[in-house]
């Protein structure tokens, strides 16, 4: 396996993601992008400037890991233009397979970009962005749970 392409809106970036991604790193031999999405029908605590500053920084020290924004269009082409055969998907559940696997279908037959689903860490599972935010603006501590970095800036520092 050569390249990989890891989509999501990172909103925020948690260890859930990080620890998929830099695992990923060292399957696939040239590398993985982080490409970060913006949907237009989903609110966003941050900024796409300020996801790809927070993701760039969690990755900047490991090896064969890059990081873009996704821009508009299709997953699979965007996969295929950065000369990626492969789309890599976390699982925390049955249920994250469950809805992924029609878009891998879907992908597989627009473009022949197969999908590779990598279990995610059970310490992990409960994890999700919309979770981390939630907890964050009711004064919870999220910080067991987020790179140092997005830590901070949850706390506006």
């Amino acid at each position: 396996m050569k390249l990989a392409v890891c989509p999501g809106s990172f909103d925020p970036i948690h260890n859930g993601h990080v620890e998929v991604i830099a695992r990923a790193a060292k399957i696939f031999a040239d590398g993985v992008i982080v490409a970060v999405s913006n949907n237009p029908a989903k609110t966003y605590r941050f900024g796409i400037e300020e996801r790809l500053e927070m993701v760039r920084e969690v990755f900047s020290l490991l090896d064969g890991v890059s990081v873009e924004a996704m821009g508009d269009g299709l997953l699979a082409e965007y996969a295929r233009g950065r000369g990626s055969a492969t789309i890599l998907k976390g699982l925390r559940s049955s249920r994250d397979f469950d809805y992924e696997s029609p878009m891998a279908a879907m992908n597989r037959n627009l473009t022949g970009v197969e999908t590779i689903f990598l279990a995610g860490d059970p310490r992990y599972t409960q994890l999700s962005s919309s979770l981390i935010k939630e907890v964050d603006s009711l004064g919870g501590d999220v910080s067991d749970f987020v790179p140092r970095s997005v830590a901070r800036r949850l706390a506006g520092g």
